[in-house]
Order: C-alpha cells, then structure tokens, then sequence
C-alpha cells in the first residue's frame, strides 16, 4: 500500500506540476487559448475547402501562429518553472497525507480499543488473544498495543490461561 500511495502521489505532483507551467506558460490566459484553437480550426477548414487560395490558406496560418506567439512567453515559464515544482511537491505531499494510512491517524487508536471492547462484550467479557485475531480485523500486533494500553488505564486485567478480563 505504501508504494502505491507514493506512487499515486507522485504522479499527481508531477501531473500538478506540468499544469502550473502550463499556466505559466499562458500567464493564465485562457481566452488566448480559445482564439488560437479557433484561428488554427478556422485554417484546417479553409485548408479542406475546395474554394481557397493558397493566399487565405496561408494569412490563416499566419494569424494562428500570430495568436499562438501573443499567447505564449516561454521565458517567463522558464523563469517560474522552480515555483511550478513547489506546487507540484506540495500537492504530491496533501495526497499523500490525505489518503495516508488509518493506522498512522491519532483517532485509529480509539477505534481499535472499540473494536476490543465490542468482542469482549461479545465474549461475555473474558477474550484471548486468539479470539482477538480471529475474530477482528485487528492484527496479532495492534491487539497486543490494544491490550498493554487497557490494562495500563485499569479498564482489563489478566486471569490465568491467557484469558483477558474486562474490569
């Protein structure tokens, strides 16, 4: 799971990062954009019809690359390209803590001692480990902090056999 999650986050910081010197790329501008997609359609279309001359065909093709040059300032990308891999760092690191891993929470413990407490309760109050590891989807480990921790705030004791008791 570690390795996906790293990975999954990695490529979206990557990801984030391209589309930040995209913007830099632009200024941002996006209505720059539009017009240069729509003058370099207008020139495919003219290119297909059958009435145009090689003169249009070619002020189209100017006036594309025209609003393509207005549009672009590839030096200030450049310029901005250490602050494009911040961001994408940075939105790399909030995926990766987002969906980070429920044991590493503060509040994982909290639910792994109601987990405990439920099949105690089950059990009629008196569980071992195994029963524990069987029964929940607590590991072998987890269950060992579970139970130090119950037994240290008073709230389980030990009674022969391997057998905990709720107090």
């Amino acid at each position: 799971m570690t390795f996906l999650r790293t990975l999954t986050a990695a490529t979206f910081g990557f990801a984030f990062s391209l589309i930040s010197f995209a913007a830099f790329y632009v200024h941002g501008n996006l209505g720059a954009i539009f017009r240069y997609l729509g003058a370099r359609g207008d020139a495919r279309r003219l290119e297909a019809a059958a009435n145009a001359t090689p003169e249009q065909i070619a002020a189209a093709h100017a006036q594309a690359r025209a609003l393509a040059d207005s549009a672009a300032d590839p030096d200030f990308a450049v310029r901005m390209m250490p602050v494009a891999l911040l961001l994408g760092v940075a939105a790399g690191y909030a995926l990766w803590r987002l969906f980070g891993s429920r044991e590493n929470r503060a509040d994982a413990a909290d639910v792994q001692e109601r987990m405990l407490l439920r099949l105690a309760y089950r059990c009629g109050g008196r569980f071992s480990l195994a029963d524990v590891t069987a029964s929940s989807p607590l590991t072998e480990a987890q269950a060992i902090h579970v139970i130090r921790r119950l037994k240290e705030e008073g709230r389980l004791r030990d009674v022969a056999g391997g057998l905990y008791e709720l107090v």
